[in-house]
C-alpha cells in the first residue's frame, strides 16, 4: 500500500478489509467479489446472523472471509472490532463504510428518535469507524476508505430528509477526509450510487419497478476498480447510475 509510482494496486491477496452492512445487498455483493480477488474479508453487519451467512458462502467458495457483529452507532464497539481486526491480521487495508438505514416519513411526522437513528447510522457510523482506524492505516503509511453515498447526497425526494441530510452529510465528510488525509498515503473515495436490487429497497417497497434498478454486483466491480487504481492515483468520487435511473435525469 506504500508504493509509490504508478504500479496499479491489483494485488488483493494480502490486504484485509472490513466491510459494514454486509450481511445483505451492496456489502455482501462487495464481500463476495473482493473474496474472489484473494482479499481477506471482515463481514460486518448489526445482524449478526446475516455477517455469518456472508462469510459462510464466501468461505464455502474457498474465499478468506470472517463475520463479525457491529453496531457502527457503539463508539467503544467499533474501537474493540478495529483492534481486534489488527490484532489478528496484523494490519487493516481498506474500510467500506456501507452500514445504512432509511425512515420514510414526512418531515413534520418523522419521530425525532427515527431522525436520531437514522443520522446516527448513516452519518456518525462511517466516522466513528473511520476515527478508528486511521491511526493504524497512518501507522502503515497508507490504506483506503471507501464511503457508500448515495444519488440522495446530490439531489432530494420527499418523505426522505434524515436520509438526504445523512447522505449528503456522508458525501461532504467523505471529501474532507479525502483532503486530510492524502499526505498520509490513505487514499478515501465516496461511492454515490444509484438504485440497486437490494432488501433495503425490495423490502420497502414492494411495487418498485426493478427493471430501473442496477444489480449490486455491478457497484462492487466499481468499487474493486477504485480499489485497484495506481498508487499515484485517486478517485475522490465516482456515480454509478442504473441506466434507467429514475431518479437522476
Amino acid at each position: 500500500m506504500t508504493q509509490q509510482g504508478s504500479v496499479a494496486e491489483a494485488d488483493f491477496s494480502n490486504r484485509v478489509v472490513l466491510v459494514t452492512g454486509a450481511g445483505s445487498g451492496l456489502g455482501a455483493a462487495v464481500c463476495n467479489r473482493l473474496a474472489s480477488e484473494g482479499a481477506t474479508l471482515i463481514a460486518a453487519d448489526l445482524n449478526c446472523k446475516r455477517a455469518e451467512d456472508t462469510a459462510a458462502r464466501i468461505v464455502l467458495a474457498n474465499g478468506r472471509c470472517h463475520s463479525l457483529e457491529l453496531d457502527v452507532t457503539d463508539a467503544a464497539a467499533a474501537a474493540s472490532a478495529i483492534q481486534h481486526i489488527v490484532r489478528e491480521h496484523s494490519r487493516l487495508d481498506v474500510v467500506i463504510n456501507n452500514a445504512a438505514i432509511d425512515v420514510t416519513e414526512a418531515i413534520d411526522t418523522l419521530s425525532i428518535d427515527d431522525w436520531d437513528r437514522v443520522l446516527a447510522t448513516n452519518l456518525r457510523g462511517p466516522y466513528i469507524v473511520s476515527r478508528y482506524a486511521i491511526p493504524h492505516m497512518k501507522a502503515a503509511g497508507g490504506g483506503h476508505i471507501v464511503n457508500i453515498a448515495s444519488t440522495a447526497s446530490k439531489r432530494a425526494w420527499p418523505n426522505a430528509a434524515a436520509y438526504h441530510a445523512s447522505k449528503w452529510g456522508l458525501l461532504g465528510l467523505s471529501h474532507s477526509m479525502h483532503a486530510e488525509l492524502r499526505p498520509f498515503g490513505i487514499k478515501v473515495s465516496a461511492i454515490v450510487a444509484g438504485g440497486m436490487r437490494t432488501p433495503f429497497l425490495l423490502e420497502r417497497f414492494p411495487d418498485i419497478d426493478e427493471a430501473t434498478l442496477q444489480d449490486p454486483a455491478n457497484v462492487a466491480e466499481v468499487i474493486r476498480f477504485v480499489l485497484m487504481q495506481p498508487c499515484e492515483t485517486a478517485i475522490p468520487e465516482v456515480m454509478v447510475l442504473p441506466m434507467r435511473e429514475t431518479s437522476w435525469p
